[in-house]
Order: C-alpha cells, then sequence, then structure tokens
C-alpha cells in the first residue's frame, strides 16, 4: 500500500486516478482551489473530497510515499514547493500512470483529434465481447463504469496519449511517458498554441512519440492525413508501419452502412472522421485478440463518447448536438459530417472560442472555411474567459475574416447568447454547439426544451 498526494485532486483525469488508486487500497489525501462536478461528488462518495478548498502544505509529510501534480497546479504552488523541500518524490499523471503500468503491454492512441472516440471505440467493443482490460480514455463512454481503469490482473492497457505538457514542472508530453508497444495516430492539426508556437514544433512532438513506440512494436496511422503520412513513412524507427483508409459506406435515410468483406453494418454514430475512426479503430481491437468479425458485431451499438456529437435532444424535425470540437480540423470535420447526415434541415452550429490556441489572433487564421458547411453559424467568447487568459477582446473583423463565413454573428455576452438560442423557431433546424467550455453556465435544459418540442 502507498501514501498518495495528489496536487489538484479535482481535475477530470486527476480524480479518476485518485478513485482509481484508493479502489486498490492505497491511502490517498489530496488538496485542490476549485472542484465541479462530478469529480466532486465522485470524490465525496469515496470520502476522498478535502474539507475545505485550498492548498495546505501541512498535509504534506515524509511518511508519503509520491506526490502526484495535476495541470491545474501552477509551479509556484505552496504544496508542490513544500513536497520539494521535503524531498518527496513529485510525479505528473502520465509518469505514475506508466509506473503502475511496467509488467502490462501498452497501447496508446494518439493524434490531434478522434483520439477519444477511437479510445471509446475500442473500449466499447472490448466491453461488448467481456474482454477485460485497464484503460484510461478522456470522456464517459456507455456501458464503461469509468474513465479510468487498472488492476493488478489485466494483460494490456489501453490509453487516450495527449500530446500537452505533464504538469507545470515536467515539459515533456504526456504521451512520450508512455512507450507502447503499440500505437494509433490519428491524424496531425495544428494545436496548443500556447506551447507549441509553430507547426513545426507540434509535429516534432509526434515525431518524438513514433520513436517512443518500443522496437518492434506496431504504429497504426491515418495514411489520408498527408503529414502524417509523410512522417511515418520518412520515419526509420525499426517498427511495422500499417495504413487505414475511410471504409466503403452509404447513407440511406439518415442511417450510415459499413460495406465489407464481413456484410453491411448500420451505425450508430456518422461522419467521414468517425468512419476512419472505426478503421482505426479495428485494427487496434484486433490486435488485442477481437477478430473483425467480432469487431463488427459489436461496433454497430456504438453510440458515441459523451459530448463528441453526442445528440441530446431530438424533436419531431429538430435535432440539437453537443460536440466537444474546439480546434479547427475537429470543427470542420464534424460541420461536415452534420450536414453530409442532414442534408434537408437547415444546419446551424454556435462555436465557443475557448482554447487558448483559439483566442490566439495568429492562429484563429487557421479556423478559415471551417464552418462553410453551416447555414448560419454563430461565435460565442466570454470576456471574463479572456480575462482569465489574459487576453485582449479581438476584434469582430479579425474574427469574421478568419472564418470567412457568409452568415456569421459574434456574441460575447452569456446572457445575449442564451436568449437568441432561446427564442428561436427550430423547425427543420439541426443546432450542433461546439466547445470545451461551458458556453458562460448556458442553460442546458432549457435549451432541450425549445428543441424538443419543435
Amino acid at each position: 500500500m502507498m501514501q498518495i498526494h495528489f496536487i489538484a485532486i479535482g481535475g477530470s483525469a486527476m480524480h479518476s486516478l485518485a478513485l482509481a488508486m484508493h479502489r486498490m487500497g492505497h491511502k490517498i489525501t489530496g488538496s485542490d482551489d476549485i472542484i465541479f462536478n462530478p469529480s466532486k461528488t465522485n470524490l465525496e462518495l469515496a470520502g476522498l473530497l478535502p474539507q475545505t478548498l485550498g492548498w495546505y502544505p501541512e498535509k504534506l509529510n515524509s511518511k508519503i510515499d509520491v506526490v502526484i501534480l495535476g495541470m491545474h497546479a501552477s509551479s509556484d504552488n505552496p504544496e508542490l514547493i513544500h513536497a520539494q523541500s521535503l524531498g518527496l518524490k513529485i510525479q505528473s499523471y502520465p509518469q505514475f500512470l506508466k509506473a503502475m503500468c511496467l509488467e502490462k503491454s501498452t497501447v496508446v492512441i494518439a493524434g490531434s483529434h478522434g483520439k477519444t472516440s477511437i479510445t471509446a471505440m475500442i473500449l466499447h467493443v472490448l466491453n461488448y465481447h467481456k474482454v477485460a482490460t485497464d484503460y484510461m480514455v478522456g470522456a464517459t463512454v456507455p456501458a464503461v463504469p469509468e474513465t479510468l481503469s487498472l488492476s493488478n490482473e489485466n494483460d494490456f492497457v489501453l490509453l487516450e496519449g495527449d500530446e500537452y505538457l505533464s504538469s507545470a514542472i515536467d515539459s515533456k508530453p504526456k504521451f512520450l511517458w508512455y512507450k507502447p508497444e503499440i500505437a494509433l495516430i490519428s491524424g496531425i492539426a495544428w494545436d496548443h498554441v500556447n506551447v507549441f508556437p509553430t507547426f513545426e514544433d507540434y509535429i516534432s512532438q509526434f515525431e518524438k512519440f513514433i520513436f517512443s513506440i518500443v522496437e518492434g512494436g506496431v504504429l497504426i496511422y491515418n495514411d489520408q492525413d498527408l503529414i502524417l503520412k509523410s512522417l511515418v513513412e520518412n520515419c526509420n524507427h525499426p517498427i511495422k508501419k500499417i495504413p487505414y483508409q475511410i471504409p466503403k459506406h452509404t447513407i440511406e435515410n439518415g442511417t450510415t452502412f459499413l460495406n465489407n468483406s464481413e456484410g453491411i453494418f448500420p451505425l450508430s454514430v456518422f461522419g467521414s472522421h468517425n468512419l476512419m475512426n472505426i478503421s482505426g479503430a479495428q485494427w487496434i481491437a484486433q490486435l488485442m485478440g477481437v477478430d473483425a468479425s467480432d469487431f463488427y458485431e459489436a461496433i454497430p451499438s456504438f453510440t458515441g463518447a459523451a459530448k463528441r456529437l453526442e445528440q441530446i435532444a431530438k424533436g419531431k424535425t429538430s435535432i440539437l448536438f453537443k460536440d466537444f470540437a474546439h480546434s479547427p480540423s475537429k470543427v470542420k470535420a464534424s460541420n461536415e459530417a452534420v450536414k453530409k447526415q442532414f442534408s434537408n434541415h437547415k444546419i446551424e452550429v454556435c462555436l465557443e472560442l475557448h482554447t487558448y490556441s483559439s483566442l490566439d489572433k495568429n492562429f484563429i487564421e487557421e479556423y478559415k472555411d471551417t464552418l462553410n458547411c453551416s447555414d448560419e453559424a454563430t461565435i460565442f467568447y466570454d470576456l471574463e474567459a479572456l480575462k482569465i487568459k489574459d487576453k485582449g477582446p479581438i476584434d469582430h473583423n479579425i474574427i469574421k475574416k478568419a472564418f470567412n463565413h457568409k452568415s456569421l454573428n459574434i456574441i460575447t455576452e452569456a446572457t445575449a447568447l442564451q436568449e437568441k438560442l432561446l427564442n428561436q423557431d427550430y423547425s427543420k433546424r439541426v443546432l450542433v454547439m461546439m466547445s470545451s467550455g461551458s458556453f458562460g453556465d448556458l442553460d442546458w435544459e432549457k435549451l432541450k426544451q425549445v428543441v424538443t418540442i419543435s
């Protein structure tokens, strides 16, 4: 049994790891200055919720085996400084996670987009066939109770691999800690401009990831991404490289069907990006012991990971989707998918600029034409969020020029956004809400009601 202290225990990934370690019998303590649900409720039910919010260096002592530092904690965090003065072992989330899985075959799903969906697809298929595995995924998956599960029994660990930095004192991208035997890269599109100021910087992280794969290992990659294809094919690392492409399919009456040698399979998800994800997921599932026929038996019942083009309301002729898409490549892929699937509807998209990258005046040009498949588009950004990120307001003309959309609304007040969305007719309309944020604490239940009655 270890005694583990979590600095910033309230994060989505951090609290899941704390719960997993608690279930395995380790003694857990933690701190945070703000904790939202569902983390708050989950920690409370397990008896791990800090009694008071804030940072308390006195919680740390020489009996602690390891301190896990979350991304929410800064380098001048008082608990971190005290842990350093005591000479305690301090690890980032991915560093600790890898240390817990040294005896397992590691599978990592990486890429600028699609990694959560691909990981979720694989987990769905494994769960469908009652194949146990350890895992970490970035969103809730139907029928899979946790976003992270660790054990002493399973041979494989399946990890969603993020290219963002590991912690405030660990500048290594998270996925470089994992050193997988099996890996997948779904595509490369510039993101995290606050950390990787040039596209070349960003690409180099994926090159390092490829070289982090164990010699003799396997890399599955999307060869329809020309940047990724070039990177992989020009890499001399001694691994097996397996490309995948978009599979044959048809769309009939709003349902997408896969067509292959195993048969014709109706899908619960849609869009070229999801079809591509399915191709990659099938290869990984096969390498983890699930053959093609069993994969295609299971995949029709996959309804998607939470907030990944998730249908949250539907009326007679109206549909409301919630989508985590925020980077240019994700925004474009989701827009194209919705337009193709619902060609007889008016498509309305509301995109919140919330991340450091999307709020950067130079990076915003990467969004050119990403919303062009929508009939109407609204850009929302919260002026308070800009202050927190130490950024000033963005000239509306810069935004309009960057997106190059024929009908673009720009809103910066949460009340004005809510008023617009709650006072319009949704007949024969699909509304897609895209963000990694909260749209200024939008009242989702009222929006669902308005959409449902149309």
